[in-house]
């Protein structure tokens, strides 16, 4: 699922990373139409007004911490159906945000934050490329999106880097990872994950 990313002069000493800052008071024009700061329902509410039954949100809201969701992603191999959970997401420092980026003014008064969410392959055809699964999934702080951060967590602890998956077959899971610059006072951290059009699903998480 494609996203619009503006580059702001960036590089790290160590990875080559893009800062793609979606200015934390808003986003950009598609961000903007398929996410809400305001969900209007919840999983359960959403269940209770369709009727059926479970725990996965019909149609994006808010979602219970290690509840999981399915959701459906034009892959290169044809369409795939994922089980996807926000596990947690990873806070630093201030100094550590300001490392990352080459004008640590960029970073000032913001900290790393690294969401992990397991994507498990449930229907469609077992993957020759890498997924483009994880591309749904942005972190807001109190009710504004972050400022993306390529490649910051492809050796964070427990995340995988997608291009190392060589296949992913059904009955397979994995965790992805994306890192995003917050501000560091943030009290409320939300991982948001949605098909390309999609309503999201919400993971609420404390800020540091």
């Amino acid at each position: 699922m494609p996203h619009h990313r503006t580059t702001l002069r960036l590089a790290a000493p160590v990875a080559v990373l893009a800062l793609a800052l979606t200015a934390c008071g808003g986003g950009d024009d598609e961000s903007d139409a398929k996410t809400s700061s305001s969900p209007t329902a919840s999983a359960s509410e959403a269940a209770a007004e369709d009727g059926s039954a479970g725990t996965e949100a019909a149609s994006g809201g808010e979602v219970a911490s290690g509840e999981s969701v399915t959701g459906k992603v034009e892959e290169e191999d044809g369409d795939v159906t994922y089980e996807i959970t926000a596990h947690q997401v990873d806070i630093g420092t201030e100094a550590e945000a300001q490392q990352l980026v080459q004008d640590k003014e960029d970073a000032k008064g913001m900290v790393l934050a690294v969401a992990h969410v397991e994507f498990t392959h449930r229907s469609g055809p077992a993957l020759t490329s890498s997924s483009d699964a994880n591309d749904g999934t942005t972190i807001w702080a109190d009710g504004a999106r972050g400022a993306l951060l390529i490649g910051a967590s492809d050796d964070a602890p427990g995340c995988e880097d997608p291009y190392d998956i060589e296949s992913w077959k059904q009955g397979e899971s994995h965790t992805l990872c994306e890192s995003y610059l917050i501000p560091a006072n943030a009290k409320s951290v939300e991982v948001r994950w949605s098909e390309e059009d999609g309503e999201p699903y919400i993971w609420k998480f404390p800020g540091k």
